[in-house]
């Protein structure tokens, strides 16, 4: 397929015209606005990488398992210093992205500079090529005029050649003269303003071509500068997940090394107190001094034992102190 150019499809029949010209200039202006669009979007993506940067930052430094210890500890501490180097790489590409939006800036001010001399030609043309135009049509619309005067004084000379008003036939003839001389003048004037326009006409073909020729260029530049920058642009965010990834892949190595039993067993061993319980508490009898277990029991409450009977005798026959009687409510306290 044939490619298409500006200089063979932006002409228009109106030698005054500048409906090509002005339509390749509203092309170049839509895209220096684009170029600010997209320096403008790269300024405040860059401002929003820089508040998220900054938030971060600010997180990482809060408190996150201070009183934790061993490994899980040694987890959240990698956790921590690799979301402080995540917040410190968004804040590169936020520097990285000003860079970026500084050179679209910088290249949109060239192209306005280039552009600049090239309209100023242009517009000068115009203004010459309009008002010499002008200058033709009036000088044409003379000329006709003076043409149609000799005709009407030749004709009212034709009119009275027969005449015996000598002075009326001398009058008519100089009268057409005259007017002979103006046509001549006016098609003279008529025939310099054709050439002089002609002359800016050319002109204007070569500058009008090569104006097209530089203004295609820029916009090809400009194409391929913005697809380059965007391009660019993601590569830069695509890389910056792939550091991200690679920074929480430290906490991915710190948590596998993070042993569950071992930090129990840490834990343990660093704050043991006794590996032995408080005995119970037993129940203590004011009166013999003897104790029990508190609380209920399965066994029987301890009994208190007399020493073996005695054999009797005449003296302790009538012993109050001692006693066979079998008595559920027998006690051994005395009275």
């Amino acid at each position: 397929m044939k490619n298409l150019h500006f200089k063979d499809f932006f002409w228009y029949p109106d030698l005054t015209s500048t409906a090509g010209y002005d339509a390749i200039i509203q092309y170049l202006n839509d895209g220096k606005r684009t170029c600010k669009e997209v320096e403008d979007f790269m300024k405040a993506r860059a401002s929003i990488e820089e508040r998220y940067a900054k938030d971060l930052l600010g997180l990482s430094k809060k408190v996150c398992g201070h009183t934790e210890m061993n490994t899980l500890k040694r987890s959240l501490d990698v956790f921590k210093l690799q979301t402080e180097h995540v917040s410190l790489s968004h804040l590169q590409l936020a520097q990285t992205m000003r860079e970026e939006a500084k050179k679209i800036e910088e290249f949109r001010e060239k192209q306005k500079e280039a552009r600049k001399k090239i309209e100023q030609q242009m517009d000068a043309l115009h203004k010459q090529k309009s008002s010499q135009f002008k200058r033709t049509m009036d000088s044409k619309k003379t000329y006709e005029q003076k043409c149609r005067d000799k005709e009407e004084a030749d004709q009212n000379m034709n009119r009275n050649t027969n005449t015996n008003n000598t002075k009326l036939v001398e009058k008519l003839h100089s009268k057409a003269q005259q007017a002979k001389l103006n046509a001549e003048e006016a098609d003279r004037l008529y025939q310099q303003n054709v050439i002089a326009l002609g002359k800016i006409r050319d002109d204007w073909l070569k500058e009008h071509v090569n104006a097209c020729e530089i203004f295609e260029n820029q916009s090809v530049e400009r194409i391929n500068f913005l697809r380059n920058t965007v391009w660019t642009h993601v590569n830069q965010l695509s890389q910056q997940c792939v550091t991200s990834d690679e920074l929480y892949e430290e906490v991915r190595r710190s948590l596998e090394q993070c042993d569950v039993q071992e930090d129990i067993e840490h834990f343990v061993n660093l704050r043991q107190t006794g590996d032995k319980p408080a005995a119970p508490v037993v129940y203590e009898n004011f009166y013999t001094g003897l104790r029990s277990p508190a609380g209920p029991s399965r066994n029987p409450p301890p009994s208190v034992r007399r020493g073996p009977l005695p054999n009797p005798t005449q003296n302790n026959r009538d012993d109050s102190h001692h006693s066979l009687v079998q008595d559920g409510d027998y006690s051994v306290i005395q009275y």
